[in-house]
């Protein structure tokens, strides 16, 4: 009886990892009908953390209502209840991700991060021992000066009055009070899962790297850096720390610096951190083959993407990795040399995107019964 692992992230805008490990299982049993399918969602700390972490942990959602990138909107959303209740797991981006609002009404000297802070604090009302926080798809830039507030932090202006804070007005600050700052936090194991390595400030930070797609103009660009410059430069001199120039505080428009700086959270590679939750490892251990995948593969795969960082685990324990693509890119050579042993593209040449992602569950599990009927031939 053969063995697999499924650990595929998901395929943007088409399925879910869930439903790629589904679609990949039933590929399987039509060729090995008792096949052993040990399904593992995967996911980077980006879209879908909370759904993969969920389905491989057992765990479920819990449904809360906070606010969304704008003071205006309410956002009813969930976050994840994993390890008998223990850990809670957030996606940032459910609460002030770019896809809640349209592209015309995206603009980071707006936005905030209050909605996150709010899902933080309903999940230490839950007495969790730890808090995962996925950092990828914001539309955010204000340095977790929102989370903060929502945590119990006051931002004072010259006139001792409390601002509500966004992206373009960190500058208005005078005094940051942390009195109110929630205590729980001081007794919360907070992790970080993130693959970004900018900084907060400057040429390579948040603002001048991830600013223009959240709507941001070159002049905007410029403000919001020094907003967040000083902002940096209250919260620093107020804890006593520095944290602005560790690779990924600039993630999430700067939310990685502001979950290091209030909450005391440590950053991790995304990949890493939800392998190290579902532990993949043990579960690779004693198989035959791992699947892995999502939408595209090519020579970025390498820089930290979720099917590298399996093909890295089952290289270490000399496992035969096969990965699946909505589109195969260019540079995949490199890709043998990492743990991969073969890189198969789901779509035929020259499909239309718009059926390649209507299709996607379809044509990965037909791409899948090709590759597994292969092995069945080769009797490997």
């Amino acid at each position: 009886m053969k063995t697999f692992v499924l650990a595929p992230d998901s395929f943007k805008e088409s399925m879910s990892a869930e439903q790629a490990c589904q679609a990949m299982q039933r590929g399987i049993l039509q060729v090995f009908p008792d096949a052993n399918c040990i399904t593992v969602p995967m996911a980077d700390g980006g879209e879908g953390t909370v759904d993969a972490l969920i389905s491989s942990l057992k765990g479920e959602r819990v449904t809360c209502r906070v606010t969304g990138p704008l003071a205006s909107q309410s956002i009813g959303t969930y976050f994840g209840l994993v390890n008998a209740g223990q850990t809670v797991v957030i996606e940032m981006a459910k609460a002030n991700g770019i896809h809640l609002l349209e592209a015309t009404r995206r603009n980071p000297m707006l936005t905030s991060t209050y909605g996150t802070g709010e899902m933080i604090k309903q999940a230490l009302d839950l007495g969790v021992k730890k808090i995962i926080i996925g950092l990828g798809g914001s539309v955010t830039n204000d340095g977790g000066a929102g989370m903060a507030q929502a945590l119990g932090v006051r931002f004072l202006n010259t006139a001792g009055e409390s601002i509500q804070v966004c992206g373009g007005n960190l500058d208005q600050i005078d005094q940051i009070d942390f009195s109110q700052l929630d205590a729980r936090l001081n007794n919360t194991e907070i992790l970080i899962a993130s693959d970004v390595n900018n900084p907060l400030c400057g040429s390579n930070g948040t603002s001048a790297i991830f600013g223009p797609q959240k709507g941001a103009t070159s002049e905007m660009v410029q403000q919001l850096d020094r907003n967040l410059s000083h902002f940096a430069d209250l919260v620093e001199a107020g804890l006593g720390i520095s944290k602005r120039n560790i690779p990924g505080a600039g993630a999430a428009g700067g939310l990685g610096f502001g979950l290091m700086a209030f909450a005391g959270a440590k950053l991790q590679s995304g990949v890493a951190l939800i392998m190290e939750q579902n532990k993949l490892a043990q579960k690779i251990a004693n198989v035959d083959y791992v699947f892995t995948g999502e939408g595209k593969i090519d020579h970025q795969t390498a820089l930290g993407k979720t099917p590298f960082g399996v093909a890295q685990v089952a290289q270490q324990l000399n496992k035969p990795v096969i990965a699946f693509a909505g589109l195969v890119g260019e540079g995949i050579e490199s890709l043998y040399q990492v743990g991969f042993s073969q890189i198969v593209g789901i779509n035929p040449p020259d499909y239309l995107l718009e059926e390649a992602l209507k299709n996607a569950e379809i044509n990965l599990e037909k791409a899948v019964v090709q590759t597994v009927q292969n092995i069945k031939e080769q009797g490997v």
